[in-house]
């Protein structure tokens, strides 16, 4: 019984290190997404011109 609890015991520990490694890459993929592509200011410069043009548009009519 001994071997089978210390077996169990290091499946759960690999499987709790390869989740972490799997959340740090996540976490480093979003946080290059937003700061190192600016996501951001692509999506302010979008709200920027959808603004411009709804104003337009209620000009004309």
């Amino acid at each position: 019984m001994k071997f089978n609890e210390q077996k169990e015991r290091g499946i759960t520990l690999i499987v709790l290190i390869i989740t972490i490694i799997i959340l740090v890459i996540l976490a480093t993929v979003s946080i290059r997404a937003v700061f190192g592509d600016r996501i951001i200011q692509v999506a302010a410069d979008g709200v920027r011109k959808l603004c411009y043009r709804t104003k337009k548009r209620r000009r004309n009519i």
